[in-house]
């Protein structure tokens, strides 16, 4: 079976129900996070998902909203969401509260038809990679697929906790064991050094660092004038 075939994305965001949804924050923003991951919500990722926000927002893989809720948006900046469940999304534009905000449904492994020719200043992948299945050269394909919808001088950032070699402690081996069996996770060989490679692959300008066990990223689109200088050198 070739590896195309057996990306599927179903289960990593299948697991967002409801009922699910009403313990998230509590259970991975809070206790996992802190305990499992190593990583504050509150002083590591959510002041990282507010330094990247520009004035046209896209936030894919939105969970239950929480990062949404607390980023400060102002009232001219336009925020719209991409998940691939119905649920995740209507709970995030609720929490939102915002009547203008746009959502669409849209497996990002594949061509992001659902946005046309729309892009955004800033595209945020908050604990999305980790949900994909595969290795992380086939999860680059997110990138290829989000990339025509950043802007010049855009940035596509986000967060991801990393495989078996970042060395989880005994919380995070169990975690990721039901994880990675269930299908909510796929990634065992997520790797710093991978993720840098697959975001290197579509984008010059990469940053990234390790917070406990989670990879914060962030990816600039230059702008025409910077790309074409760049070519000449």
């Amino acid at each position: 079976m070739s590896t195309e075939a057996t990306l599927d994305t179903q289960a990593g965001a299948a697991v967002y129900s409801p009922w699910v949804l009403k313990l998230y924050d509590w259970w991975v923003l809070s206790v996992s996070n802190r305990r499992a991951w190593q990583c504050s919500t509150k002083d590591v990722l959510l002041p990282f998902y507010r330094r990247h926000i520009g004035a046209r927002h896209l936030d894919v893989g939105v969970g239950t909203g929480f990062y949404l809720q607390h980023a400060g948006f102002r009232p001219e900046q336009e925020v719209a969401l991409l998940d691939l469940n119905e649920n995740s999304l209507r709970t995030a534009a609720h929490r939102l509260g915002r009547k203008d905000v746009k959502w669409f449904v849209q497996d990002v492994m594949q061509p992001v038809t659902a946005l046309g020719h729309r892009q955004y200043d800033s595209i945020a992948l908050f604990y999305l990679l980790h949900c994909l299945p595969g290795e992380m050269k086939g999860k680059a394909r997110v990138f290829a697929n989000l990339k025509p919808h950043l802007a010049e001088g855009g940035v596509l950032y986000g967060a991801t906790i990393l495989g078996d070699a970042a060395g989880h402690n005994a919380f995070g081996r169990k975690l990721m064991d039901v994880y990675n069996k269930k299908g909510i996770f796929g990634n065992r060989a997520d790797t710093l050094e991978s993720l840098d490679q697959a975001l290197r692959v579509h984008f010059a300008e990469v940053e990234l660092v390790q917070h406990g066990k989670v990879a914060c990223f962030a990816a600039r689109k230059p702008v025409a004038a910077q790309a074409g200088m760049t070519s000449q050198h």
